[in-house]
């Protein structure tokens, strides 16, 4: 058995012939770069790209495989280098018993059968080209396809205000559109974390995923996990979700949630948080339209606040590009002297940092590292900031 490090949902957005996958995406996150920037700079060891339903990415893990620059893996997985690739799929699912979109990630073992599974959903959608589109069929049939298919299942950034199960896709529960008992884990999102959702009863039964949703390369990894797994491929992660056979997620690294864009309730006319709602108004500028924050929604969703279900820990970790003072040349002269991003936030001494970046910056990535460090809560689709010490 061995520790491993997972980020399971980042984006591509563009195709190497410069076709959009992900139109929001960074025009350089593209499969090539992905890979290279997760095996050589982020230190990851089992990544989640979640446009391999596009034919002309799956043209390109197959031209990859063909030129024996990746290999198929007996147990699920697309090894490139270090790196592990489970191909996947982000869906948004808006039927009859829905109240808003909501976005679900799909991942599959093979090359072939995400194959299968495009053909399928491209008579379900209008563009399988591009990334998060709608599918035409309910979430149950949805679900269905992904098992019968022997993929899983796993509702993206649950609580986030826009596209999310919690954020307006359901009243209260997930049976609104879901089969739970065909839902293989739930990704928290960058505003909420592990225990901020205790509370909740019917998430007790899943396993909780951090991951980045990267929409540029430099964002993988600004939330991932640690795994004990015997290898890093499909089956090993499946066991980690259903937890089995001593496969488990051992930590969640994410994001502060008072860093996250939707943390906090805001007006959606003026932007100001607010704390407490004045008649349904704005107290700043009268308006009665708000962006509901992350935290006051599970407040209402909260229904066992006393429920004990044993977690992993749940680490609050600022990606370096978070932090003040730290730009690009001065990432690239620690990944040079360290390697990847995985070392710098987790094995680097303080000391040994300050000898290649100034000591002041050491300290304070020290500082974010142990959750020391004062922040200026996000909100209303505007992150949160690092306060300057």
């Amino acid at each position: 058995m061995k520790e491993i490090y997972a980020d399971l949902h980042i984006h591509i957005g563009r195709t190497e012939s410069g076709r959009a996958v992900k139109i929001t995406g960074s025009r350089n996150l593209t499969l090539q770069n992905i890979l290279q920037t997760a095996t050589s700079r982020k230190g990851l060891d089992l990544i989640g790209i979640i446009d391999c339903h596009s034919p002309e990415v799956i043209e390109e893990i197959e031209l990859l495989i063909r030129e024996g620059k990746a290999t198929e893996l007996l147990n699920g997985g697309i090894r490139y280098e270090k790196t592990t690739l489970i191909p996947g799929a982000e869906i948004e699912i808006y039927d009859e018993n829905c109240h808003g979109p909501i976005h679900v990630l799909a991942f599959f073992p093979t090359i072939e059968k995400m194959k299968v599974f495009s053909r399928w959903l491209s008579s379900q959608l209008k563009n399988i080209h591009l990334s998060s589109q709608r599918v035409y069929c309910s979430g149950r049939t949805l679900q269905q396809k992904v098992h019968e298919l022997g993929g899983l299942f796993i509702p993206a950034h649950v609580f986030t205000p826009f596209k999310s199960l919690y954020g307006k896709g359901v009243k209260k529960s997930l049976t609104e559109v879901f089969d739970p008992r065909l839902i293989d884990g739930i990704e928290l999102g960058l505003s909420s974390d592990t225990y901020m959702v205790k509370g909740m009863s019917e998430l007790a039964p899943y396993t909780f995923v951090t991951n980045s949703d990267a929409h540029s390369l430099g964002k993988i990894a600004r939330e991932y996990q640690k795994m004990r797994v015997a290898d890093a491929n499909f089956e090993e992660l499946k066991l980690v979700l259903h937890q089995q056979e001593g496969r488990t997620i051992i930590e969640n690294f994410g994001l502060n949630p008072l860093l996250g864009k939707y943390h906090e309730t805001v007006c959606a006319n003026c932007g100001e948080q607010i704390i407490e709602e004045t008649e349904g108004r704005c107290p700043y500028c009268g308006k009665e339209q708000f962006i509901k924050g992350v935290s006051k929604r599970i407040k209402e969703l909260t229904d066992a606040p006393s429920l004990q279900i044993e977690r992993p820990p749940y680490t609050h970790q600022v990606p370096l590009d978070f932090i003040p003072g730290i730009g690009p040349k001065t990432i690239e002269k620690m990944l040079n002297a360290f390697g990847t991003e995985m070392n710098i936030l987790h094995k680097v001494t303080v000391e040994d940092l300050a000898k290649v970046i100034p000591e002041k910056l050491a300290y304070t990535i020290d500082l974010a590292r142990k959750g020391k460090i004062g922040i200026t809560v996000g909100g209303g689709g505007v992150y949160g900031k690092i306060e300057s010490n």
